[in-house]
């Protein structure tokens, strides 16, 4: 797991070439497209600062990433910008997931939920295509922790969706819930499965287990697929543990979902959806045949700028940078948890992961609003949850923790 480190002027130069490699509205007779530099009357190109402001540079000039680039041809006009997506995808697929090099395909999604249904599609048209199988006779399954773009994919693909009850305690789907709904879907002809693996749920932050589930798949003659949904642990689980098996070099394991716009601090809208080569052509539109390259996106038009942002966060801190970031905020995950023990408050983390779940009974509604804790249900809520993020300092920590005592504290007793 490895990728450079650049200083801020090495990062200027490559986004500067980037840019200057893209067709450029303001010099060059461009009268096909059917876009433009952003409106001159709101955003200034000449303002002063942009000389640095790589990022700033991108959006203005806005950049049109549609297509997938790491399947060969694409559109010629943004050819700079589109080599720093396939460097952001190569980092993400091959240095954190371990791709093998040159064996995946993918592109900067508008977030976690287009990924994910990106999966979901591929996966439903390969089934439809090479097993001759109606959509109605394909499953999709997961843990009922799984993000509500489950519920999405399954309703606008038109597959049926099976949720796996989890202990209460450890989060892991209960073995006997997987082995009934296994038996039910065989009843009912569904032997074709879309699997939904966890690397940290959205409430609990939660890893699914792969091999249970993939020897029960086995055993009872499943034909199947699985996708990791890592969008909030890809840029964390990772880098959290020495050996990390649910990755791309798992040989059941086919596509990955991440969004840049959670650990990687990178504007709203920046997903990631990676898949191993040969699976992308399952979501190719023919019909989009002005596009050099075709498309297999769900969104269509995408933002350069977003691709642009991810690129230099990466590069901005390294490999070893991002580690050394992810180990800092696990440390102060795991003092508050200590914390927490000693108030005699339970709560659920993986030790892998950032993200603390508390009872809602153990917690006065006064304190989880001036903290802006998150409920799993805004309507009597069962849990609070605390996300460690780098705005979280330890001096909020500490705040929350006295109030936390002192909330305790006026407790009738």
């Amino acid at each position: 797991m490895y990728w450079d480190q650049l200083n801020f002027e090495e990062i200027n130069q490559k986004v500067s070439k980037a840019l200057a490699q893209n067709h450029n509205y303001r010099r060059e007779p461009v009268l096909g497209l059917p876009a433009t530099y952003l409106d001159e009357d709101v955003f200034y190109a000449d303002a002063p600062f942009l000389k640095d402001a790589p990022f700033m540079r991108a959006l203005i000039d806005n950049p049109n990433h549609i297509g997938c680039h790491t399947m060969g041809e694409s559109e010629p006009a943004f050819k700079g910008t589109h080599e720093l997506e396939r460097e952001v995808i190569r980092i993400c697929a091959a240095e954190i997931f371990n791709a093998e090099a040159d064996n995946y395909d993918g592109f900067v999604s508008a977030g976690g939920t287009e990924a994910n249904l990106m999966a979901v599609w591929i996966y439903r048209n390969y089934f439809i295509r090479e097993s001759n199988v109606d959509a109605h006779k394909i499953g999709l399954i997961c843990s009922e922790d799984s993000h509500y773009s489950v519920f999405k994919a399954a309703d606008v693909l038109n597959v049926k969706l099976f949720q796996v009850k989890v202990d209460p305690t450890t989060r892991k789907m209960r073995e006997d819930a997987l082995d009934e709904i296994l038996a039910s879907t065989s009843q009912q002809g569904i032997k074709h499965m879309i699997v939904l693996l966890n690397m940290g749920t959205t409430m609990f932050g939660s890893i699914d287990e792969s091999e249970s589930i993939i020897s029960k798949l086995q055993k009872n003659d499943f034909i199947f697929r699985i996708h990791v949904d890592a969008a909030f642990g890809g840029f964390v689980n990772p880098f959290s543990e020495k050996v990390n098996t649910m990755n791309l070099s798992h040989p059941q394991i086919s596509s990955v979902t991440l969004d840049a716009h959670k650990m990687l601090q990178a504007p709203y809208g920046t997903g990631i959806f990676i898949c191993n080569k040969g699976l992308m052509q399952y979501a190719s539109t023919p019909e989009a045949a002005y596009v050099k390259g075709g498309d297999f996106t769900l969104n269509g038009s995408r933002s350069g700028a977003n691709v642009v942002a991810v690129w230099m966060i990466l590069h901005t801190h390294g490999s070893a940078g991002w580690l050394y970031k992810i180990r800092l905020l696990l440390d102060r995950t795991s003092r508050l948890c200590s914390a927490l023990a000693s108030l005699n408050i339970r709560y659920f983390r993986d030790p892998r992961m950032n993200i603390i779940t508390i009872p809602a009974y153990q917690i006065s509604e006064n304190v989880a609003h001036k903290f802006h804790l998150v409920p799993d249900k805004h309507d009597d809520p069962n849990w609070y949850k605390i996300v460690v993020m780098p705005h979280v300092s330890q001096g909020i920590i500490d705040r929350f923790l006295a109030d936390l005592i002192s909330s305790k504290a006026a407790e009738p007793r």
